[in-house]
């Protein structure tokens, strides 16, 4: 695939998706959203949970609302990439494979 950007032509590698010519392809706020999905699977357990996972449950509940959140309107994607060493080593405490392999994903992908 040719994408043409500022008059020149990049080009992606079959049919794999490159986020560096375009996010064709990629499935940023989907696989996102399914991140926090399997995250909260550890975070709302009160055994698994802590100080740190429950101030990042309310910058969650502040997605999509700049008025609760300074003006800043915060997506998934956002919280993935300022928290992913913490989010990473959840999964690897508790051996979750899937949820590393969509993690690992959305970091080559979109981060």
């Amino acid at each position: 695939m040719t994408i043409a950007k500022s008059g020149r032509n990049f080009r992606q590698q079959g049919n794999k998706p490159d986020r560096y010519v375009s996010f064709i392809g990629i499935e940023g706020d989907r696989n996102s959203r399914e991140l926090m999905n399997l995250l909260r699977r550890h975070i709302d357990d009160p055994d698994k949970s802590n100080r740190f996972w429950e101030m990042f449950k309310s910058k969650l509940a502040s997605i999509g609302q700049p008025d609760h959140n300074d003006g800043r309107r915060l997506d998934e994607l956002f919280l993935i990439h300022s928290y992913i060493n913490n989010i990473r080593e959840l999964f690897e405490e508790y051996d979750d494979q899937p949820a590393l392999a969509l993690l690992e994903r959305i970091e080559t992908e979109s981060c």
